[in-house]
């Protein structure tokens, strides 16, 4: 069963993860974030990232380690994960990883509403849609290309390898229902069903 979390920010999880292999200030947690990728699974900017660290520290699950002086950029306070921070970790990674999660996409929504839409736009916008789709999965797989030629470590590509699993399958869907859209009997009850409406 889900846990309520005294923070469920996903970048509290991954400040956490950071932490544990080493304390450091916000800045370079930021740096290595965007360094690594993690910006495009986890949606942060520096504000929300100090935020987080706030409600981390709040929680019990940082603490403040030491500020230091050693640029001649402003003090920086270095952070680092508590016992009960390593606990949280460790206990929130296990839940989303055994436990799938409601989730509520946009364009779930817009499905749910689909036929709101004239069969020829929903065509013409799920095709945008694909191109889209097409560009962002082509993305991927050069960046999973070049982990390769690089020698990434398999587990560290794992969230690209999902998330291109999930761009072919939105795409399969896509593509099967722009198909149904131009089907000439769903025409016809569109057109039925609108009239009957108004």
């Amino acid at each position: 069963m889900e846990r309520r979390r005294k923070v469920s920010n996903p970048l509290a999880l991954a400040v956490l993860v950071y932490l544990m292999a080493e304390s450091t200030h916000i800045y370079e947690l930021g740096r290595r974030l965007q360094e690594q990728g993690k910006d495009r699974s986890i949606k942060y900017n520096r504000g929300s990232l100090y935020m987080v660290v706030e409600q981390l520290r709040k929680a019990g699950f940082v603490a403040e380690q030491v500020t230091v002086r050693d640029t001649p950029r402003p003090e920086r306070t270095i952070y680092q994960i508590t016992e009960a921070g390593r606990t949280e970790l460790y206990d929130w990674m296990r839940e989303l990883v055994a436990i799938p999660r409601e989730e509520y996409p946009y364009f779930g929504v817009a499905l749910s509403l689909l036929a709101v839409l004239a069969p020829a736009e929903g065509v013409e916008l799920l095709g945008r849609r694909l191109a889209t789709l097409g560009e962002q999965a082509e993305e991927v797989r050069g960046v999973l290309r070049q982990a390769a030629e690089d020698d990434v470590l398999w587990v560290f590509l794992a969230e690209e390898r999902y998330r291109l699993a999930l761009l072919e399958a939105e795409i399969r869907f896509v593509t099967d229902l722009v198909e149904s859209l131009r089907d000439p009997a769903y025409e016809r009850s569109w057109q039925l069903m609108k009239e009957n409406l108004t």
